[in-house]
């Protein structure tokens, strides 16, 4: 708690001087605890109050916060080379970066698999050489993982952390690229506002998984989000991804209404909208691998599908399960990733590949058309309209 930057600006060091530093502002310490938890500026007389004590400007204290609004970005612009004259920061510097070869722990005929930390491993790779990364890091919610990281890291910690692996992606893909971010909304607030400095926004996408249960004082969380990027206007590969209508799981009716427009609608199937209704999470044991979140295929198959083409360059830098990967060699795409936990379970989908294979068949099976063989199925036997038999 009081490595955050609001405690650090503050010179607040521990929960005696959080104390002290609350009886002389007149600032309740669970606002401040607040404050510091949420990295967020203080509002109304709290931030005169502490600008008071500290005795220092706002933009100052903006900087401390790392901050930077318009106003503050513009000053610092103002006066950049007077800033990196009086820096030097060897951060900076690209050439210092040295590299260290890196072998692969597991190979296939399209993929490689590393075994390390994915910060450590993107050092090492080309810059511009990827075509389409997906990244699933951990959300920060204090879960149990084989790898045993730390997943309950501060705001900051956790914000400055993956502003660093984010970063790193931008540089590895290509122009034309595609960058699919999947988190919690909260987390991917945050990514979006990296990524809008670097990349090109083309969605949001909702993706329909409801949690486990209700938060308190709270709307229902029901949904995860998938941030699309792209490196520069347009992405090189786009394949539109078209699904059959939504029916009723017991009577195979329609649940939209059409009307008078049946007739126009695509035979190949409704385009993909930014809401994904038709995910599941993997809790069976016959298709999960391994204790931790894992990631349905099917959301695999669509994002591969729709942003590469077969003998495009795949990276996912939190390798989790391996379902990246698999549907990568499924799908014949180069692919490179790691784990930085245990890998045995990823190496294991790979010995059962046939059975991955039939579920993406199915799941092809089942896109790309207006109506799926069970869908007309049923719709027959309780006489609903099909596409090659409308009745106006």
């Amino acid at each position: 708690m009081f490595t955050n930057n609001f405690f650090k600006a503050l010179n607040i060091k521990n929960q005696k001087e959080l104390l002290y530093f609350s009886r002389k502002t007149s600032i309740p310490v669970s606002k401040l605890k607040m404050y510091n938890e949420e990295s967020i500026l203080p509002f109304n007389e709290d931030l005169n109050k502490i600008l008071k004590e500290l005795n220092i400007s706002e933009f100052e204290f903006k900087l401390k916060l790392g901050i930077l609004d318009s106003d503050t970005i513009d000053l610092l612009a103002k006066f950049s080379s007077e800033i990196n004259t009086l820096i030097k920061n060897p951060q900076y510097d690209r050439e210092s970066n040295k590299k260290n070869d890196k072998l692969p722990i597991f190979k296939t005929d399209f993929g490689e698999l590393y075994q390390d930390d994915c910060l450590s491993l993107m050092q090492n790779l080309p810059k511009n050489s990827v075509d389409l990364i997906f990244a699933d890091p951990p959300f920060n919610l204090n879960k149990k993982y084989e790898s045993k990281i730390n997943d309950q890291l501060s705001k900051t910690e956790y914000l400055k952390w993956t502003e660093r692996w984010v970063l790193s992606c931008v540089e590895l893909l290509k122009e034309g690229g595609s960058f699919f971010v999947w988190n919690l909304p909260v987390w991917n607030t945050h990514i979006s506002s990296i990524l809008n400095k670097y990349l090109n926004f083309r969605q949001w996408i909702a993706v329909d998984i409801k949690y486990q249960l209700p938060i308190p004082n709270k709307l229902y969380p029901a949904h995860y989000s998938l941030l699309y990027y792209t490196k520069g206007k347009k992405p090189s590969t786009f394949n539109n991804q078209r699904l059959p209508i939504e029916i009723c799981r017991h009577c195979g009716g329609d649940i939209k209404d059409y009307g008078g427009y049946k007739h126009k609608l695509n035979k190949n199937g409704l385009n993909l909208t930014d809401v994904w209704r038709d995910l599941s999470p993997v809790r069976h044991s016959k298709y999960k691998s391994r204790e931790s979140n894992e990631l349905p295929l099917k959301l695999l198959e669509r994002v591969i599908s729709m942003a590469s083409e077969e003998g495009d360059l795949i990276f996912d830098p939190f390798g989790g399960s391996g379902t990246t990967f698999i549907v990568s060699e499924i799908l014949k795409r180069k692919w490179v990733g790691c784990e930085i936990g245990p890998i045995n379970s990823i190496i294991k989908r790979f010995e059962d590949i046939d059975f991955h294979k039939k579920q993406i068949l199915d799941i092809q099976s089942k896109k790309n058309v207006l109506f799926t063989e069970e869908m007309k199925t049923i719709r027959t036997q309780n006489g609903h309209w099909l596409a090659d038999t409308f009745n106006e």
